[in-house]
């Protein structure tokens, strides 16, 4: 699988978090992984529970911040309510002031359980006129109808009263299973975005053990999803295991 080097002429911003199939997850980590992106910091929150990662012998914790050239990464492998999303949300922001970036892109998952046999669409929606032509540059069809819940609706509310203006791409994906196909369709429309060129020959290869590697994340992602739509209130956040 490679990757062009090419870096966005302005710094911008990625956004990742555990949601409808994995989306946010799936892509976010596949182009920090392939493009060697560097880790730089990270975000904490006292209500989120104690939790650490272990890949390849190092200690991770479960949000993280890289960067590579003029793309920065804020990447969580954690799940959490729409109460800790605005802290998040203010504290992205802050970052962003402090280092110039001037687009947030967040990549998430669109419901959508009766998917026929075709590829999955996406769709952007953007908080700002001023990403408006992006979306007709790159053929991306706008988000024009529906509902947003949750940590999605609690970031975005955060970023539409910013100045700084976020591009979010919405992949059809299944609800309860990790989608790797809908994760294809978001990092080859994000890749046309940023301008570099991605072969997802491996993913494609690779998609039952995706689904079977991330299933653990993605039950306790759906516990999350489900707290959110049915108590309205705040919640300690799932302990997640990989």
């Amino acid at each position: 699988m490679q990757i062009s080097k090419t870096s966005p002429k302005e710094n911008t911003l990625l956004v990742g978090f555990p949601s409808n199939g994995l989306v946010g997850t799936f892509t976010i980590s596949y182009l920090v992984h392939y493009l060697e992106m560097k880790l730089i910091g990270e975000i904490e929150h006292p209500d989120l529970p104690p939790t650490l990662f272990v890949e390849d012998g190092e200690i991770l914790p479960p949000i993280r911040i890289y960067k590579k050239n003029n793309l920065f990464v804020v990447l969580s492998d954690l799940p959490f309510d729409p109460f800790v999303a605005y802290d998040f949300a203010e504290s992205i922001l802050d970052y962003c002031k402090k280092n110039q970036i001037k687009k947030i892109i967040i990549i998430s998952g669109m419901e959508t359980i009766n998917r026929n046999p075709k590829p999955p669409k996406i769709f952007g929606l953007v908080t700002h006129q001023s990403l408006e032509k992006l979306l007709y540059d790159y053929g991306v069809p706008k988000f024009l109808s529906g509902s947003i819940f949750g940590t999605d609706a609690a970031m975005i509310t955060a970023f539409r009263k910013s100045k700084i203006p976020a591009l979010i791409l919405y992949a059809e994906c299944h609800p309860f299973f990790p989608d790797p196909e809908a994760s294809i369709v978001a990092i080859t429309t994000l890749a046309r975005v940023l301008e570099i060129k991605v072969d997802t020959n491996d993913i494609q290869k690779r998609i039952e053990w995706l689904r079977i590697q991330h299933r653990n994340l993605m039950e306790e992602t759906i516990r999350s999803l489900q707290q959110q739509q049915q108590e309205k209130k705040p919640g300690k956040a799932p302990q997640i295991y990989r």
